[in-house]
């Protein structure tokens, strides 16, 4: 997408593979952008692919004239390390609210294998 072009998300390499209303699927390479020094994936660069797609995929779900969907809150627990190849992230809708929205975020390996979990609330916002 345009919009991604010179952002964190393109910087990273994240690629969204499906975006519809309640769920998001994206993939992020495991590489020298997003390895930390000791060659295993970074959590920051697992964190920020969950919020991406928690991100996009409340946007989705708000009035794109007036309204913005910003994160609120995060959390994460790595699971598995990984040292290469590709994870991929699906975010899924728990709760759509009026101000905030909660998806459920599962990022896994090339095999299946959970490497982290994330919960990311939302918050709806009017644009400015």
């Amino acid at each position: 997408m345009e919009r991604h072009k010179n952002t964190l998300i393109s910087n990273l390499g994240i690629e969204i593979l499906k975006l519809e209303k309640g769920l998001v699927v994206a993939t992020m390479p495991v590489d020298e952008r997003t390895r930390q020094p000791f060659g295993l994936l970074h959590g920051g660069a697992s964190v920020a692919l969950a919020e991406t797609v928690a991100s996009m995929g409340a946007f989705e779900l708000v009035d794109q004239e007036t309204e913005a969907a910003v994160g609120l809150e995060i959390n994460a627990n790595h699971i598995k390390g990984k040292t290469e190849g590709i994870v991929t992230a699906t975010a899924t809708l728990l709760h759509q609210g009026r101000t905030t929205h909660v998806w459920d975020i599962k990022i896994t390996d090339e095999e299946g294998n959970l490497v982290c979990v994330s919960r990311c609330t939302m918050a709806v916002i009017k644009r400015r």
